[in-house]
């Protein structure tokens, strides 16, 4: 007789519960003492048998209520509630009431622990383990507890961080202290996010006691600069560094040290460790995110993570993962639900459902647009380069002997086209190369570098460049380009990609750090997340289809730098103030959707879909797909490509590998295999079909788990042509800076004046309204700065010059101060039409002081050099704070080192007054 739906839920709980390293008891065999923990079924108690009584160290702690498969868990704990409370006088417990909860069903677990400030049940993977609960239970407090008793950030914390760090945290702690399972942290990339994650561990670890962080990235190279970042951190007001309090393990193994406090890893290794098996690694130097972000729901189900007692669900308290955006898709999201632990996500490019599994708990924002107004970030220009091949294609002409490169082997030979070849701007670099347009774009890049994008250089360091390429291919040939357009050798040009033949990590220091090389050329492997500050010029040679990817490489190039540490690299660098986008393809034109991969529709590259089955992958469609395209590749395949495959996989061709991936999936193959395990496809229960079928499915995929095999089927299948198209010249069309990113500036600009000249003070008095007769104040200026920078502006008194400048650079005189917020009056009165010129108001106010000083001559009045001393420090402080008093001569230098009021009247006797109102009115009115 089949078991009764509530029979198949005791089962499922009772194998968790084994699992966990519980011992399960009838009342019949009863003995409290048999284990740290014991699981009594049907225990008799005042309120009726519970289902399971939960004894720790022999003494009961708790309940679990189970429930049929189906049943919605939300209000089964009430029902609990009258064992817990209930409990007989002569029974052995922990506490008066029982203290931990569960509600189970073997397929959903929700527990609370009623000691929290307010119990409130949560869904866990699987039960925790005894020892994990008798720990618990000796500590005074709970962990949700302590988390609502952290101290605030005390002045010496705040000193070292920046405002939105500030806010990070501490929207972050308000969030644990709330008990929200969940948190999103935007931070712009260079604002400082991993700095920001190893305060909050530090004060997390030393005042909530949490027992262990885990922190995720998505691959190696991430994970060395989070590991670097810990170590390098010194909190405080401590004595030592984080690293010599508290150990922090950047996992290359399986083994996590016990004592570890801080645990770095890549998600797919994690996943690997949750699955028992071993990961290479090799395959965590390339981006999860890369191999999964086109799986979609439409695509069935991934190969799910299972309990794993050696990483039990309560082994981390806090998981951190970075770069969020990538880690919830696919897979890897399982990672993050398994463990019982708050999670918090890290990112600078957050997409709408990115928000959703957080569950819109965004408790920290801080967007690029606002951290470049702050100085934590540069900008950025727009330089187009348009040619006719990458405008509009080209044409081979057929009648020619035209060279021709295999993909798989790079091989060169000369191929007679029978017909014309027609090809678009997309085939570029897919299926044909033109030579001479990737060398134009570099050439003209060349030629523009010292006079359009960065005047009053030396000319002797091309500033560092990160150019994006299609394909590794691509890359090879950009970088060739770069040695010949520039006249240069191997070393200052490098290749940056998964497949370069140089160590990775020792090319991507040389280029973060050594004055070579100038240039680097990559794919996807520095694209996102590998920070590299010196970078002052991004070549985009591809297009990008995904707004979140494509903020995610502008990243490469905003981070600030030191003046010092620059010119370390690139000699006749002064100031990193912003960097330019030289666009080649259209990327900054080209429509981008949002990076939302759970819900669009596409197809799986052969490549992605081979790497997903080796790492888990085992949904009907992804089996049937690759089936399908094995048994087509065997169709297309030569001697040679057989020949390959055999010597990585002997007995199994192309035709063997797909009848075997077919046959798992076919319904009448799973039936005989379930009527051979249980004697009939009637007997059996679905979890036994279940794991008939993931038995069959790994069987036909266990050879793919060979990275040989997959490889040589990856060759076989990029077994193309590249015709080369040496005949076609291309010729340039357009070489120069964007201007609708200016014209959205200035239009900004204007709009912004007109919305607030009624309401700040600056604009009313530059306006002459309402109050004309009122002088501008520096905090009237500053006032109108801040405000500026608001959202949705985001704009800076730079930003806004540098875009008249692109739009009209013959009515634009000078630069702005850095350190200046005067130039904002020059701006508005330019805006206004107050002003036919836009220059500085430093020079503004030169002019007008030497007319006054012409003037006062002219009068017969004369100055000592004394008095002309004091004069122009007194112009040179109107032009940093448009007004001065007498009380100013005391408290700021240099008139304080010249003995301040005191000494100006002995300079100027009774006529100081009159001449400082009289300076403040000619000079900055």
């Amino acid at each position: 007789m089949a078991p009764t739906p509530e029979e198949q839920a005791r089962a499922r709980i009772d194998s968790l519960l084994k699992a966990a390293g519980w011992v399960l008891q009838d009342m019949a065999g009863f003995n409290r003492q048999a284990s740290l923990g014991v699981a009594v079924r049907e225990f008799p108690l005042p309120g009726g048998p519970c289902d399971y009584l939960l004894f720790v160290a022999g003494k009961a702690c708790g309940v679990i209520e189970a429930k049929r498969a189906g049943i919605t868990l939300s209000g089964v704990a009430e029902q609990a509630a009258r064992y817990m409370r209930s409990l007989p006088s002569h029974l052995a417990r922990w506490a008066d009431t029982l203290v931990f909860d569960y509600e189970s069903t073997g397929e959903e677990t929700y527990f609370r622990d009623l000691r929290d400030p307010r119990p409130r049940s949560r869904r866990v993977f699987a039960f925790h383990q005894p020892a994990t609960l008798h720990g618990w239970l000796q500590q005074p407090d709970t962990l949700r507890s302590r988390l609502r008793a952290m101290p605030p950030l005390d002045a010496a914390t705040k000193a070292v961080l920046r405002d939105c760090q500030i806010d990070a945290i501490s929207g972050l702690e308000a969030s644990l202290a709330e008990d929200r399972p969940r948190a999103l942290i935007q931070m712009a990339t260079g604002a400082g996010k991993t700095f920001t994650a190893c305060n909050f561990s530090w004060r997390l670890l030393k005042h909530a006691r949490v027992r262990r962080i885990l922190f995720l990235v998505d691959r190696n190279n991430l994970g060395d600069q989070t590991l670097k970042e810990y170590q390098g951190f010194h909190p405080p007001g401590a004595a030592h560094r984080f690293d010599r309090t508290y150990i922090v393990q950047h996992l290359h193994g399986n083994r996590i040290d016990a004592d570890a406090k801080v645990v770095i890893t890549t998600i797919q290794r994690l996943y690997a460790m949750l699955r028992g098996e071993e990961l290479d690694e090799s395959a965590e130097e390339t981006s999860a995110f890369e191999t999964w972000a086109e799986l979609t729901p439409d695509e069935g189900e991934v190969r799910p993570v299972v309990y794993n007692p050696e990483l039990p669900i309560e082994h981390f308290d806090l998981i951190v993962t970075d770069e969020c955006h990538r880690s919830i898709y696919g897979q890897w999201r399982q990672v993050l639900e398994y463990f019982d632990a708050h999670l918090i996500g890290l990112t600078a490019t957050p997409s709408a459902h990115t928000i959703g599994f957080f569950n819109r708990n965004l408790v920290a924002e801080y967007p690029y647009e606002q951290s470049v107004v702050d100085g934590v970030n540069v900008g950025f220009e727009v330089y187009r380069i348009r040619t006719q091949v990458s405008e509009h294609g080209g044409t081979v002409d057929a009648g020619y002997q035209v060279p021709v490169r295999d993909r798989r082997t790079r091989a060169l030979r000369y191929r007679q086209l029978d017909a014309d070849l027609p090809y678009a701007r997309q085939d570029l670099d897919a299926s044909v190369t033109v030579p001479d347009q990737i060398r134009l774009v570099l050439q003209t890049f060349r030629d523009r570098l010292f006079t359009d994008l960065f005047p009053g250089r030396s000319g002797q360091w091309v500033p560092k460049t990160l150019i994006f390429a299609k394909d590794d291919h691509h890359a090879e040939e950009i970088v060739k380009a770069c040695w010949e357009v520039f006249g240069q050798g191997n070393d200052f040009a490098k290749k940056i990609t998964y497949q370069t033949s140089e160590k990775p990590k020792e090319l991507i220091k040389a280029f973060r750090v050594d004055p070579f090389p100038r240039i680097a050329v990559t794919v996807d492997m520095i694209a996102t997340g590998t920070d590299i500050k010196p970078v002052e010029c991004l070549i985009f040679m591809r297009d990008v289809r995904s707004q979140s990817y494509f903020e995610q490489m502008l990243g490469r190039g905003v981070r600030t730098i030191h003046d010092a540490s620059l010119r370390q690299v690139t000699p006749d660098a002064q100031t990193k103030t912003r960097f330019v986008l030289v666009d080649a393809v259209g990327v900054s034109e080209s429509t981008k959707t949002l990076s939302q991969p759970l819900e669009r529709k596409r197809t799986v590259p052969f490549d992605k879909l081979l790497d997903q089955i080796a790492q888990g992958r085992r949904d009907e469609g992804a089996l049937s797909s690759l089936a399908a395209r094995l048994a087509a590749l065997d169709r297309r395949a030569d001697d040679e490509d057989r020949q390959r495959i055999a010597q990585v996989s002997p007995g199994l061709g192309l035709r063997a590998l797909a009848r075997r991936l077919l046959e798992a999936i076919t319904p009448e193959r799973v039936d005989a295999a379930v009527a051979e395990r249980h004697g009939g496809a009637d007997a059996a229960t679905a979890a036994q079909v279940r794991a008939v079928e993931a038995d069959l499915r790994d069987a036909a995929c266990a050879p793919l788990d060979d990275p040989a095999l997959r490889e040589a089927l990856k060759a076989v299948k990029r077994k193309a042509d590249i015709v080369i198209d040496e005949g076609t010249l291309d010729t340039l069309h357009e070489a120069a800076f964007d201007t609708g990113q200016a014209e959205r500036r200035t239009s900004s600009f204007r709009a912004f004046i007109e919305h607030n000249k009624d309401r700040l003070l600056a604009l009313q008095i530059l306006y002459g309204q309402p109050f004309p007769k009122r002088r501008l104040t520096y905090e009237s200026i500053r006032e109108l700065a801040a405000r500026l920078a608001d959202p949705p502006q985001h704009l800076s008194a730079a930003d806004v010059w540098q875009a008249y400048k692109r739009l009209n650079a013959a009515l634009v005189r000078g630069a702005p101060s850095d350190k200046l917020l005067t130039d904002l009056i020059s701006l508005v009165r330019f805006a206004t039409g107050q002003a036919e010129l836009l220059e500085p108001f430093a020079a503004r106010v030169e002019q007008r002081f030497n007319l006054w000083i012409g003037r006062q001559i002219k009068a017969g009045r004369a100055f000592s050099d004394e008095q002309l001393a004091w004069l122009k420090a007194i112009k040179d402080y109107l032009v940093a704070n448009v007004e001065i008093a007498p009380a100013d001569l005391m408290r700021d230098q240099p008139f304080s080192d010249w003995g301040g009021v005191v000494a100006a009247r002995k300079v100027f006797g009774t006529e100081l007054n009159g001449m400082l109102e009289e300076l403040s009115e000619v000079l900055v009115a």
